[in-house]
């Protein structure tokens, strides 16, 4: 389980402001790539919160509900929509949303923790930790505003584009939204880029 091993470590070298930072949508064929950076307090206990992916639904929504209520607990939502993630590709878009993010806090962070590796020309000092949703809790509650913050807008992109499902699948190739891909053609959400879609070769919306 995530604790706050690496942000006590910093926190007694007189590091205050460390966000966690954790993107969420790398990987779907559809909508935008979602970024949190949150500052927990040095005391902070929940000893169920976990990376998202180790989260199921109600477990993710409790999560986040908890998080938004606390006071003491700063966060900030950063997005990279699909035609930045088209323009620049979904590697830098991920790192756009991750900047946003950070500089949506209500001051600048001292410190990032960033899931995964280190991030190139980052505006602000950080760490990258590989696996780090599973390792620190800052980041490990940054997996879980993204990924709930992205899959509530999934669902309202599910009453725009209801024939797609974006709310069951959230825009991940799975089978129904490549069958309904190919009954229906994509729509301005698809990332054209992204294999199945580009295979297409349809006009967007």
């Amino acid at each position: 389980m995530p604790d706050l091993t690496f942000e006590a470590a910093h926190h007694f070298k007189g590091i205050t402001r460390i966000a966690g930072i954790d993107e969420a949508g790398r990987g779907p064929l559809a909508g935008p790539v979602l970024a949190a950076a949150v500052i927990l307090p040095p005391i902070f206990t929940c000893d169920w919160l976990d990376d998202s992916k180790r989260l199921n639904a109600r477990q993710r929504d409790a999560a986040y509900q908890l998080l938004c209520e606390n006071p003491l607990v700063e966060y900030a939502i950063g997005w990279a929509d699909v035609a930045e993630i088209e323009q620049f590709n979904i590697l830098r878009a991920s790192h756009l949303a991750m900047e946003r993010a950070a500089a949506g806090l209500k001051s600048p962070p001292d410190l990032c923790l960033i899931d995964g590796l280190p991030v190139r020309n980052f505006p602000y000092p950080q760490e990258a930790i590989v696996k780090g949703d599973g390792k620190s809790l800052s980041i490990a509650a940054a997996s879980v505003l993204a990924k709930v913050t992205r899959d509530r807008h999934m669902k309202r992109l599910d009453e725009k584009y209801p024939e797609y499902g974006f709310a069951q699948h959230q825009g991940y190739g799975t089978k129904r939204h490549l069958e309904a891909l190919r009954i229906h053609g994509p729509c301005a959400e698809h990332r054209r880029t992204f294999q199945p879609v580009a295979q297409l070769r349809l006009p967007f919306d």
